[in-house]
């Protein structure tokens, strides 16, 4: 059988404070496990038939957070998850993830709070400093799982040459 997993592009988006700009998704939303209540996950979304990566982030960003995004950001982040519960529909996910650097904003994007939670199970923003994640005790989830490790090496070492490797 061919492989068929869902590609999706998503925005490392960090303020002036090195805080992360994550989206809660719920079920049944591709990046939450069937059993989880809810993932805090990077903003983006799948990639529509004819689009390239960043046409698709662009887009994106545009209708979830209201972010617009001219230059080419950096490709920091790749992973691949291979798991036939993981995004309902095919048998994984591939995320790619980019770098964006933006001035602290409220996220309003062009789809209204319901269009959100209908079409893309959207539940809310919160920016989080690298501490509260990694401090975090409560039973959502982060994806990816160990976003403290990625982000950290982000935050000190800066933009990596090639895309890191992410596990789950």
């Amino acid at each position: 059988m061919t492989p068929n997993p869902r590609r999706a592009v998503r925005a490392i988006i960090l303020d002036g404070d090195d805080r992360i700009l994550l989206c809660r998704f719920v079920f049944p939303h591709p990046a939450v496990p069937e059993k989880a209540k809810a993932v805090w996950a990077a903003p983006g979304g799948g990639i529509e038939t004819g689009e390239d990566q960043l046409t698709a982030l662009r887009r994106e960003l545009r209708e979830e957070t209201g972010l617009v995004v001219s230059a080419d950001p950096p490709h920091v982040w790749h992973q691949e998850v291979a798991a036939a519960d993981h995004a309902p529909g095919s048998d994984g996910i591939i995320n790619d993830y980019f770098l964006i650097r933006a001035t602290h904003f409220q996220p309003r994007g062009e789809l209204t709070d319901d269009q959100l939670a209908a079409q893309e199970n959207l539940a809310g923003f919160r920016w989080w400093h690298l501490s509260e994640i990694a401090g975090y005790t409560g039973s959502e989830l982060f994806s990816p799982r160990d976003l403290t490790t990625p982000l950290t090496a982000l935050l000190t070492t800066g933009t990596p040459d090639q895309p890191v490797q992410l596990g789950l």
